[in-house]
């Protein structure tokens, strides 16, 4: 354990606020100009109807529409998972979470985080010569060897899980709504699982191995990340490393922050307010980019999963994925769930001169080809000992294919049956659900007054594909019309014989080396 002591050592006392620059950026040299700079933008539970390029009737995105105007935008890119950890851990490893082990969500009494012997890919750059960074939200594993600094980061500044697993001063926007840390003794109620708060533990706020406040202001936190991000930017940029920034935003996810969007005096909805907030913090990211390293910067911007639908109007909106099937039987189409809605999600890619503006892709692409595209821009090699699940989409960024995967397994994410079993496969322009039993559809479908008149309808999509769910033994096919957004669906009640055999062929290939 002394190297860990040593490392820990290290990280505390070089991390001290002036010694910043110095520590982290101090290897300047040939590097300059050979290696492009990445920065990734991950926001929380965004849905894919919540970007206003995706989406017309959503206009609170004027910064990532302007993105998507001057780079690529992505129409059906996924993330890896439904939910929190187990996206995130995808991300880094480029592996599903049957492979690299987290399958679900992180609590704050977790003692574990991301496997030990899974290579990040902060890792892989920093060996490459990069220096790393990450602000915001970690949720892999807070104690110990898990901890950012200790896989691949350089530098940190964050929360390390989601800002609903903790109390604030100022709890902001919630279903159901939770009150603020307790004063006093410590006497205040601790959590219960009816309310779903956490009042027992305030959230930090780290930077690198420090707690910097606790708990966090969640009115200034964007702010902090914009300024920190900045920060790292330009003291990279200066020292003429290439690096890498990954910035996962506490946008969009429960509670939104109160104080700021509840002196809105247009009249928007909190969900609308804190949406242009996002925007506002990707901007000035962006335009510091802009500013410092333009042309040699690749910026990517996507989401972990689809937004979360039982918190009602505090989330957002799934576009024309509205998952009709399922909401007919009473269940959520979004997070955690295997349907379009839960994990299709916004993507854009940014870097002036080498992605070409204004295009749209409809390659099949998924959050994780973050990982080997970035390892292969980079000049890096992926580690030889494993299997990923991603693929390189070099080509599909600069504008020279419009070829994806062909085949994208999509995991539970809690919504039914074991976590993290592959229960829904995408095959080109088809898709198959093994798992529909009623009983097992969770979490239930947040239902209004007005109800959701999108859910009830045979809702509108606007790629071909087709999903295939199957109940005994009769199979629901909704053919989707590539005709465009307000194209009206056609259920077909038919066996798929020819695409389950295909499917299973490929399942006996694909399954599975777990390593």
């Amino acid at each position: 354990m002394g190297w860990l002591f040593l490392k820990v050592l290290f990280v505390g006392v070089t991390f001290l606020g002036c010694l910043y620059p110095l520590v982290d950026f101090c290897c300047s040299g040939d590097t300059r100009g050979q290696k492009p700079n990445f920065v990734i933008i991950l926001a929380d539970d965004m849905g894919w109807g919540d970007l206003g390029a995706n989406w017309a009737e959503t206009k609170d995105t004027a910064n990532l529409d302007e993105m998507a105007a001057e780079g690529m935008r992505f129409v059906d890119f996924h993330a890896a998972a439904s939910t929190c950890s187990p996206s995130r851990a995808s991300l880094l490893t480029g592996r599903l979470g049957l492979r690299n082990g987290v399958t679900h969500n992180f609590a704050v009494t977790s003692v574990g985080g991301l496997p030990l012997n899974e290579t990040t890919l902060a890792e892989v750059l920093r060996q490459a010569g990069y220096v790393t960074g990450m602000i915001g939200k970690w949720h892999l594993g807070h104690h110990e060897s898990y901890h950012p600094n200790f896989r691949g980061f350089d530098y940190y500044f964050g929360i390390p899980y989601s800002h609903d697993m903790g109390c604030t001063d100022t709890p902001g926007y919630n279903h159901p709504p939770c009150p603020a840390c307790p004063r006093g003794d410590g006497d205040g109620p601790s959590r219960t699982h009816e309310r779903d708060c956490y009042t027992d533990v305030a959230l930090p706020l780290y930077e690198n191995l420090n707690i910097v406040k606790q708990p966090v202001n969640l009115s200034s936190l964007a702010q902090k990340y914009a300024e920190k991000a900045t920060q790292f930017i330009q003291h990279a940029s200066a020292s003429g490393r290439p690096f890498l920034l990954y910035v996962a935003l506490a946008h969009m996810h429960v509670p939104l922050s109160g104080t700021r969007l509840s002196a809105d005096r247009r009249g928007r909805r909190p969900y609308g307010a804190a949406l242009r907030e996002m925007d506002r913090l990707v901007g000035q990211i962006k335009d510091k980019v802009d500013r410092t390293a333009r042309e040699n910067t690749f910026l990517w911007f996507t989401g972990d999963n689809g937004p979360w639908a039982q918190k009602c109007e505090l989330a957002g909106s799934v576009g024309p994925f509205t998952g009709s099937w399922q909401t007919h039987q009473g269940g959520s189409a979004a997070k955690q769930t295997t349907w379009e809605g839960g994990h299709r999600v916004p993507a854009l890619a940014y870097w002036p001169g080498t992605v070409p503006i204004n295009v749209t892709s409809t390659a099949l692409l998924s959050v994780l080809d973050i990982f080997p595209t970035v390892v292969a821009l980079a000049g890096a090699s992926l580690p030889q000992d494993r299997h990923f699940d991603g693929l390189d989409a070099s080509s599909v960024l600069f504008g020279w294919s419009q070829t994806g995967h062909r085949v994208l397994f999509h995991p539970n994410s809690g919504a039914a049956g074991e976590y993290g079993a592959l229960q829904t496969v995408r095959l080109e322009q088809h898709k198959a659900f093994y798992v529909t039993v009623i009983d097992v559809h969770l979490p239930r479908l947040c239902v209004t007054d007005h109800h959701d008149q999108a859910a009830g309808e045979e809702a509108l999509h606007d790629v071909d594909i087709r999903d295939f769910v199957w109940e005994g033994k009769e199979a629901e096919v909704t053919q989707i019309s590539a005709s465009g957004h307000r194209a009206q669906l056609t259920p077909v009640s038919q066996r798929p014989l020819r695409l389950s055999r295909r499917l299973a062929h490929i399942r006996s290939d694909w399954f599975f080396p777990l390593q």
